[in-house]
């Protein structure tokens, strides 16, 4: 398709560019035209939930308490802000305030130990008991929320923590963290608590890299709106295409992901609703295409015979992930269609490869072998694929190092991208695979891996 079949199939009438352009942007597409190509539904139905609901965090809960008591564990400290989300189910923010929550092995509830600034989330939340301080750096007593105005040094928040453990009875048991302390910490634990944590780091990795069902039907979700959100930004290129920026494509592409979502989901301002949502739709257009993670900002005029990409991320409720798709503009040279088509060729090779039982690293090196292979070695800056998570990145990854074997649930991004910076020419698809129990991984989007989609005409 090219832009005069788009504008006289879907009758819309382009007005001017300056003022004009930026009032109807969104009136110059809907991404029905683009979605017309969409590859057909498999088995996985998107979720009808927002968020994974409280009592699967509390099955998370209890499934990493199992798994602490067979290697011999009294409990966990939790200090990272997505292993806190994924077991307790608080979505928070995360800064120089400590945030931390302790998971007894024995016990049906987290004990918290929060800033002042976060009283109303705990409070209204999964909330037992727990301690709060004012704010950081805290003076003991000062609580001005409670009239309590107190000048004179600093606590220790670590050490302050630990006491508050060693009071619930916690002090001599062989506890936990979710990341190895340095030995200033360890003596200080040692001090309170008299015995030092081990790192379950781990333990809290295995399953938060193994999605549960729920987790890979919000995914689903998410991907469901970005696929719209892939057609409306297409479409939008077909009928403005060099009307516009790539920053006027990515911003209109995101609010039209914010509307259209916000419409489907419950909000009235209240805690715990409307979490862990992320809408960030970009484009970059031209020179900056050849570079994977350029440090230059998004506003460069679209123009015929260069490469551009639709990039970034959507979540529901923490879950979901990346979705990129590079075009290549007509008139197209013989080096952007290959640099594009090897890139296309590794993210199938990718597909069928990611199978239950392979290692990490029996994926990547056939992908690597085939690009070498193709005579593009010059622009393969980095390893085809990240574990995916709430957070975004995480382990394993799909690199020649990583000897992890896959497993059902493991979600990795598509990325056996190909960079020219001294063409300004660059490549890289990205989306959703996840591991299955048989077969190849399965695919979270139905934007195609095709031609059809990618190259056009303006």
């Amino acid at each position: 398709m090219n832009r005069r079949e788009l504008l006289s199939g879907a009758g819309v009438l382009l007005a001017g560019s300056g003022a004009a352009l930026k009032t109807d942007l969104a009136g110059a597409a809907t991404g029905a035209e683009s979605s017309k190509l969409f590859v057909t539904p498999d088995r996985l139905a998107p979720a009808t939930f927002d968020r994974l609901p409280l009592n699967w965090h509390k099955e998370r809960f209890r499934a990493l308490q199992g798994r602490l008591a067979q290697a011999g564990y009294d409990g966990i400290f939790l200090t990272e802000q997505w292993n806190i989300i994924y077991f307790t189910g608080l979505f928070h923010t995360n800064t120089e305030r400590p945030f931390y929550a302790f998971i007894p092995v024995k016990g049906d509830h987290p004990i918290w130990f929060y800033p002042a600034l976060d009283r109303d989330l705990v409070r209204t939340w999964w909330y037992e008991d727990g301690d709060t301080y004012f704010d950081y750096p805290w003076v003991a007593g000062a609580m001005p929320n409670e009239g309590k105005v107190v000048k004179g040094p600093k606590v220790d928040l670590w050490r302050w923590a630990f006491q508050g453990l060693q009071r619930r009875g916690f002090a001599d048991r062989k506890l936990a963290a979710d990341r190895e302390f340095p030995p200033s910490l360890q003596k200080t634990v040692v001090d309170e608590l008299k015995k030092p944590m081990d790192s379950a780091a781990d333990h809290c990795m295995y399953f938060r890299m193994r999605k549960t069902p729920e987790e890979l039907a919000l995914i689903r979700r998410a991907y469901s709106y970005f696929d719209r959100m892939h057609a409306f930004a297409r479409d939008l290129l077909l009928s403005r295409g060099t009307d516009l920026t790539d920053y006027e494509i990515g911003a209109a592409a995101t609010q039209f992901g914010v509307d259209m979502i916000m419409k489907d989901i419950k909000h009235d301002g209240t805690p715990h609703t409307t979490v862990g949502i992320t809408v960030d739709v970009s484009c970059r257009a031209g020179k900056i295409t050849g570079y994977p993670h350029p440090n230059q900002f998004l506003y460069n005029k679209v123009a015929k015979g260069q490469a551009l990409q639709v990039e970034g991320v959507v979540r529901i409720g923490g879950c979901g992930g990346e979705l990129y798709r590079p075009f290549m503009i007509a008139p197209r040279t013989g080096h952007m269609e290959k640099i594009w088509k090897v890139n296309r060729d590794c993210c199938l090779m990718q597909k069928d490869l990611s199978r239950k039982g392979t290692e990490c690293a029996d994926v990547a090196y056939p992908i690597h072998e085939f690009q070498v292979k193709q005579g593009v070695q010059k622009w393969i800056y980095h390893r085809p694929a990240h574990g995916e998570g709430m957070e975004g990145h995480q382990p394993p990854y799909l690199a020649l190092g990583d000897h992890t074997v896959l497993d059902t649930g493991m979600c990795f991004s598509v990325e056996p991208g190909l960079f020219d910076p001294e063409n300004g020419i660059g490549s890289n698809f990205s989306d959703c695979f996840v591991v299955e129990p048989t077969g190849p991984s399965l695919g979270m989007s139905r934007v195609p891996y095709s031609e059809e989609w990618m190259w056009i005409s303006l």
